[in-house]
């Protein structure tokens, strides 16, 4: 009798103790804070000393497309009240690099670096945010012109892999 006492007890103070959490996770994975409904990924400057015109604009839309659709936040716009969650970022560093040398001191793959540094403010929930910085690269055959593949490289890896570093390291507490 009271063997079953003690665990009924047990379980209505685990029942409680969960039904008092502040964070919810969505099928995503994302962790939103109770009470969270807005985010301002605010367009990403291009401060590189070298840069892609196109990159600025890609990259802050796949971080807002990208936060719209895992969770339930709502973009707003940038010159409304301050929002639950704000992303401030810029581009730091883009180049063009040799990553692999064959035998006669000859490039046989060349790399793209990108690098982007994140201020990331939490307004609501237990308000820790993070300033990061968050680089991808992509190689190609140094035979190729950088021109030639350098939209392709973005589009294809390294604005997804940014994006996915930023979205993580936000709300899947990686």
């Amino acid at each position: 009798m009271i063997k079953s006492i003690k665990t009924w007890l047990s379980v209505a103070i685990l029942a409680v103790s969960a039904a008092g959490c502040s964070v919810k996770y969505s099928a995503s994975g994302a962790s939103i804070d109770q009470g969270a409904s807005t985010v301002n990924v605010r367009f990403i400057e291009n401060r590189a000393p070298i840069n892609n015109p196109t990159l600025s604009q890609k990259l802050t839309q796949k971080l807002r497309d990208k936060i719209t659709s895992q969770t339930r936040l709502t973009q707003i716009n940038e010159n409304a009240p301050k929002a639950d969650y704000e992303f401030k970022a810029t581009i730091t560093g883009y180049s063009f690099s040799n990553a692999a040398v064959t035998n006669v001191d000859q490039a046989a793959t060349s790399r793209l670096n990108v690098t982007v540094n994140v201020v990331f403010i939490k307004r609501i929930g237990d308000k820790k945010g993070f300033t990061q910085s968050f680089s991808r690269s992509a190689e190609f055959k140094a035979t190729q012109l950088p021109s030639t593949v350098e939209n392709g490289l973005l589009d294809d890896q390294i604005i997804p892999g940014i994006t996915d570093d930023i979205f993580n390291r936000a709300f899947a507490n990686w």
